[in-house]
């Protein structure tokens, strides 16, 4: 099932932001987001480590530091 919500206009903005990729849905934006609160309640020490990490991978995804899919099955043999 899917729905519309609304948002407004710097709720957007942000959330793009967050976006790792041009074609990244919102849905899975907002997943993502889900997850990282739901650790973060669970486990606050692995939170802050867990958060760290995902900074600094968009970092270097964003400097297109990053291997395709099709690269990393060579890499691996797969």
């Amino acid at each position: 099932m899917e729905t519309t919500i609304r948002l407004n206009v710097q709720t957007k903005e942000e959330l793009d932001k967050f976006k790792q990729y041009k074609n990244e849905s919102y849905n899975e934006l907002i997943r993502k987001l889900i997850y990282i609160a739901v650790k973060c309640e669970n486990e606050p020490k692995l939170s802050q480590k867990t958060i760290k990490e995902i900074k600094e991978a968009r970092e270097r995804i964003k400097k297109g530091e990053f291997y395709t899919e099709a690269e990393a099955k060579k890499i691996l043999g797969l």
